[in-house]
């Protein structure tokens, strides 16, 4: 494998942080999977060792053994007892337009590689603009779902969602052990189109307790609406809105030099 120095800046070498809220191997875990993400560390290639990284990051080998076991546990990195680490993860390029399944897969695998505590799971009347937008009638209820995700403790997302169409009870212990996509298949609600808006917003005094952050923090902000097919029409089932604490949570997009 190519020298670490080439691999990452000298300001990536020395960017780990005790300071930061997310954990010393979070952020080398961070910067590995991005390295292999973007095609930096290809298929194939063998990942520096737990002592290589210990010294070149200046963290203990117990941090870069974990760091190096969640690129396993995602299936980025295989490891074998006396031929190192290597890469399996094949780097492909992707057009701004991912493919719908990729994207569901993301978001699922998010969800699986995060701590959930739902905050309100009940069937409640949404207010008239989000009424208007789900296509429902005055009276007509929708199922309020609000949720913080965090991993090792740091909350990184803040989730408030307003979904239409579910024909049977849901409870908030579903959500607890469940992705949201798979909740909603299990009822037949099967997405088949998804629109994202990303912004940024100051953290308000719930946002930024859910998030541990201070009002008026910066924060991502995302509104995704997922459609699904009804009657053979396609139709806004899903509206949620999210915040993600921007020194826990990155959002990523591989371009195309042609679809710039």
């Amino acid at each position: 494998m190519d020298a670490i120095n080439t691999l990452f800046s000298k300001q990536q070498l020395e960017s780990l942080s005790e300071e930061s809220h997310s954990p010393l191997y979070f952020q080398l875990y961070t910067l590995l999977k991005n390295a292999i993400l973007n095609g930096t560390l290809e298929h194939g290639d063998q990942m520096p060792t737990e002592l290589q990284l210990a010294e070149s990051f200046s963290v203990s080998r117990i941090t870069a053994k974990r760091a190096m076991d969640e690129l396993a546990a995602e299936s980025l990195v295989e490891r074998r007892r006396g031929k190192g680490t290597h890469v399996i993860y094949e780097y492909q390029q992707q057009p701004v337009k991912a493919p719908l399944v990729g994207m569901l897969q993301e978001i699922e695998s998010m969800a699986r590689h995060s701590e959930v505590e739902v905050r309100s799971c009940e069937f409640l009347q949404p207010s008239a603009e989000i009424r208007e937008e789900l296509g429902l009638e005055t009276g007509d209820t929708a199922l309020l779902l609000e949720r913080t995700r965090s991993r090792d403790g740091a909350p990184f997302g803040y989730y408030v969602s307003w979904t239409a169409g579910l024909g049977q009870k849901v409870t908030a212990k579903q959500f607890e052990k469940t992705p949201r996509l798979e909740v909603f298949r299990k009822q037949g609600l099967e997405i088949s189109h998804v629109t994202q808006t990303l912004s940024a917003e100051a953290a308000t005094q719930e946002s930024a307790r859910e998030l541990a952050t201070t009002v008026g923090a910066p924060l991502l902000s995302l509104t995704r609406r997922s459609y699904a097919k009804v009657n053979g029409q396609e139709q806004l089932v899903d509206l949620m809105h999210v915040l993600y604490h921007p020194d826990r949570f990155q959002y990523q997009m591989d371009l195309k030099a042609d679809e710039f």
